[in-house]
């Protein structure tokens, strides 16, 4: 029987809004995080956080963490495209907002997107997301608990 890697979180943090909730619920779970960033920032120093730098390059810090995810994996991300990247490897990932990306929602975003960018192109003026609320917050907390805990049964 084979064995279960470990699970673990993986955010893309650059922009991630909800890092402080990451640490609170992963730490409660012992699960660790890794910080992925372009560029250094404060993270807690504790035994189960660590932050990885990647060089300024175009998509390196969603390219590590492409190649790193795994089933015991969970993303957290904004990037649509990463979110599709590590769903075909079989990881959980979470919207910045707490919204769960999966097989079923993945194509009609990317499809958005794509809209999206060709109005912007075309010269449209088109919105972007609505703001980072209360609710997208207290969403993303119960989301996260409730993916490592389906994890976490699914491993033992």
């Amino acid at each position: 029987m084979a064995t279960q890697p470990p699970m673990r979180i993986l955010v893309d943090a650059d922009a991630c809004p909800v890092k402080d909730e990451i640490y609170k619920v992963a730490l409660r779970h012992k699960v660790p995080v890794t910080i992925v960033s372009n560029s250094p920032f404060r993270i807690p120093r504790h035994d189960l956080v660590r932050r990885v730098v990647v060089d300024d390059g175009f998509d390196a810090a969603d390219n590590w963490i492409a190649e790193q995810v795994d089933a015991a994996s969970v993303v957290v991300t904004a990037d649509i495209l990463l979110a599709e990247r590590c769903l075909k490897a079989g990881a959980s990932v979470l919207g910045n907002n707490g919204k769960p990306f999966t097989m079923n929602s993945i194509g009609s975003a990317i499809a958005t997107r794509a809209i999206m960018a060709d109005l912007r192109a075309g010269g449209d003026i088109v919105g972007g997301p609505p703001a980072f609320s209360k609710a997208d917050r207290s969403r993303f907390l119960s989301t996260l608990d409730e993916t490592l805990v389906r994890l976490a049964r699914r491993a033992g």
